[in-house]
């Protein structure tokens, strides 16, 4: 009954990083989508005009610059 108990738990928690795993990559597209808009809308008439006039500046896309950020943390149970 022990070993049933752990091993719920830890399917429990393998399941709920990788669930954390997701939402963090579905925020980051979300955010780049969301970039990709607002830059190019500064960019056409006539929103230019009005971004030109309030000097609107282009923000840059979310990318991790150290290859370590990109590795998932490893778990060790």
């Amino acid at each position: 009954y022990p070993d049933l108990k752990a091993s719920q738990n830890v399917r429990q928690l393998m399941e709920e990083l990788s669930n954390t795993e997701n939402r963090i990559g579905f925020a980051r597209q979300f955010y780049n989508d969301l970039t990709t808009r607002f830059n190019t809308r500064i960019r056409v008439f006539p929103s230019n005009i009005i971004a030109s006039l309030f000097h609107f500046e282009a923000f840059p896309w979310f990318e991790l610059e150290e290859p370590e950020a990109r590795k998932a943390p490893e778990v060790k149970l």
